[in-house]
This record gives structure tokens, C-alpha cells and sequence, in this order.
């Protein structure tokens, strides 16, 4: 009987070690998760910094007049994104919702940004659009929408870019 508790007593131990190593493992986790969120917002502070940064964000203004299928992005004449549109996002747009399409750094001075726009309109008729926005970057960040729309009565894609504040 007592080998049975001496036994007893010497696998309790183990157990409780283990126990204590758990801890320790779940607080180096945390500890991990936070350093790595912190590299990632100094790797976004030095990737993309506050002075030079473009962002274009997108947005659909009319509800069902346009079934968006894909967008590209030029930026002086190089491509920069493109993006193919699934239902799910397609709705999302539709329903108000905003795409972040790219993020860069540009120097300061005078640049071109073209966008072309493949899509199906309410007539389904396959259309494709380009626009041609010409702007000056600033010291600091900049940030453009590009908003699309298909107005009645012709259903006829519009692209339109603003500085937006």
C-alpha cells in the first residue's frame, strides 16, 4: 500500500510540472502575438509612410445598375492591381460597402492613375470602361475614390475619381 502511494505521489508530480509548463507556454504565446502585432505596424510605418502614401479606395454608387466583374489599376503607366469580383463582393459594393484596391508609395509631384473597369450592365451588355486621372501628389498621405455608376436610362458605366478627405 504504501508503494501504491509513494507511486501515486511521484506521478502527481509530473503532473503538476506539466501543468506549470502550460502556463508558461500560453504566457509566451501572448507574448509572441504581441510582439508580432507590433512588427507589423513598424513594418507598415516603414513600408508605407505617412508622407509618401497612396491609397485608392473603391465604392459603387448605384444598387444593382452594375454587376462589377473586375478592376485594374495603373500608376504611370505600370500595373499596379488588379482584382477579379466575386458575388459576395459584388453585393458588399452594391450594399454601400468600400474596397481598399491599393496602397503604395509615391513621390511627391505629378503622376497618372488609369483604371479600367470590366462589368455587366443592367441590359447585360458586357461593357469595359477606362479612365484617365491625372493628379499631383502632396507631403503627406493621399487618398483617392474611385466610385463607379450606371445611371438610367442607358445603363452606361461612369467612372469617377475624387481626392477623398
Amino acid at each position: 500500500m504504501a508503494a501504491l502511494i509513494a507511486l501515486a505521489f511521484s506521478l502527481g508530480a509530473p503532473l503538476a510540472q506539466a501543468s506549470e509548463l502550460d502556463h508558461e507556454i500560453d504566457q509566451l504565446k501572448a507574448q509572441v502575438a504581441q510582439h508580432s502585432a507590433a512588427v507589423y505596424t513598424f513594418e507598415q510605418k516603414i513600408l508605407y509612410p505617412a508622407s509618401t502614401r497612396l491609397a485608392v479606395f473603391l465604392t459603387q454608387v448605384g444598387q444593382a445598375a452594375l454587376s462589377l466583374d473586375a478592376v485594374e489599376l495603373f500608376l504611370n503607366g505600370q500595373p499596379v492591381t488588379s482584382h477579379l469580383y466575386s458575388e459576395r463582393e459584388r453585393d458588399s459594393l452594391e450594399q454601400g460597402g468600400v474596397q481598399q484596391l491599393f496602397v503604395g508609395n509615391l513621390p511627391n509631384g505629378e503622376h497618372e492613375l488609369k483604371i479600367v473597369v470590366s462589368a455587366r450592365s443592367v441590359k447585360d451588355t458586357y461593357v469595359r470602361r477606362e479612365a484617365i486621372h491625372r493628379f499631383e501628389k502632396r507631403p503627406g498621405s493621399t487618398r483617392l475614390q474611385l466610385s463607379l455608376d450606371a445611371p438610367a436610362p442607358d445603363f452606361a458605366p461612369r467612372v469617377s475619381l475624387v481626392d477623398w478627405k
